[in-house]
């Protein structure tokens, strides 16, 4: 389709003959269903001494490999073979903030506002999502809808601004319980002042905006019932003096709580090569990103992304084997079929339970 770049990021391809060696072979225990494609999600309850891996896998031409066997998959952790425990082939409810850069170009914005209630059309009864927008600052929404309904109303409400806010003030920080100055729970307030522009120099508060995003999910899922991911909708542009936090506390967050990115660069993301904080953030927890140029093409990369979050495999194990005084360990998932692709979080960050 004309305007749209069908390109996933080439993460992590794993082929059969990466098993390694002198490692044992996996135990090979009774499959499950293969993932469903339509139908309701499955509930699942996983042991809270378990980590929880999501597991997307696709072939040479990008789509995703429906029919793999538990036996087919081996898991590794800190270069150490796990035992997988549990094994789930089906569609699971996804908790997702939406997340939109609220600095673009003019002609850029106007394809995203356009094409914005065609998310809803990719979710299933059973999922929720909070619209949230960020420039400088990070502007937190009604909260999370499940009713269809009310998030078509406001995403079709969702105006991105021509003229995006400055920072937070100083008193407003001191004053507030915030991240980045804002609150997590609701808009964060106007302040008075002039933008801040620095010719030549990006603006916009990316790192912080994932941080927020974050926040708003980690305590979303108790039950470890659900998927949660941050759906990101930008150019891909960050500038690192406007953000409190950096990279690589932000993925910290993000692996301590299984949170995946799943990014869609907009406009000239792609040919201007601005999409690289994008694909970082989607390789290191597992997601995804595309790159769509027109409102149509978006639309499409909507479902995609939502029909690929949904139905990931999902593994899970009791870390056996592994120096437990650690506070990130890797994770490796490998699969004993050839020529195919797995996009899975790099590891986690060990808290009161594993993720």
């Amino acid at each position: 389709m004309a305007g749209a770049l069908f390109l996933s990021a080439p993460f992590a391809r794993l082929d059969a003959q990466t098993t390694g060696q002198g490692v044992p072979p996996a135990t090979r225990e009774q499959s499950s269903p293969a993932p469903a494609q339509q139908g309701g999600p499955t509930t699942i309850r996983i042991p809270v001494n378990q980590v929880i891996v999501p597991v997307t896998v696709k072939d040479g031409a990008g789509r995703l490999v429906p029919d793999l066997r538990r036996d087919e998959f081996r898991v590794f952790e800190d270069n150490v073979e796990q035992k997988i425990a549990s094994f789930i082939a089906e569609p699971i409810a996804i908790s997702m903030v939406v997340l939109i850069d609220n600095d673009l170009n003019s002609r850029d914005a106007k394809q995203v506002e356009q094409s914005l209630r065609a998310i809803v059309a990719g979710l299933s009864l059973n999922d929720e999502a909070w619209v949230c927008r960020f420039d400088q600052r990070f502007h937190a929404g009604k909260g999370f809808l499940s009713d269809q309904d009310k998030l078509l109303t406001e995403l079709k409400r969702t105006r991105l601004d021509e003229e995006p806010s400055a920072g937070p003030s100083t008193a407003a920080i001191a004053n507030s319980p915030s991240i980045n100055g804002h609150s997590a729970t609701g808009d964060a307030p106007n302040m008075a002042g002039p933008n801040i522009n620095i010719k030549g120099q990006p603006t916009k508060a990316l790192d912080d905006a994932v941080y927020a995003a974050a926040q708003l999910l980690k305590d979303r899922d108790p039950e470890r019932m659900r998927r949660k991911i941050i759906f990101l909708i930008s150019d891909g542009v960050n500038g690192p003096k406007f953000n409190v936090n950096n990279y690589d506390t932000v993925l910290k967050e993000l692996l301590r709580y299984n949170i995946a990115v799943y990014g869609i660069g907009v406009g000239s993301a792609f040919f201007e090569r601005r999409f690289e904080r994008l694909s970082k953030y989607a390789h290191d927890t597992g997601g995804d990103v595309y790159y769509g140029l027109k409102s149509r093409a978006m639309e499409e990369l909507y479902a995609r992304v939502t029909e690929e979050a949904r139905n990931q495999y999902t593994l899970a194990y009791a870390p056996s084997g592994t120096d437990r005084g650690l506070e990130y360990h890797s994770i490796e998932v490998r699969v004993r079929r050839q020529g195919l692709t797995i996009l899975t979080r790099e590891g986690y960050y060990a808290g009161a339970t594993p993720r």
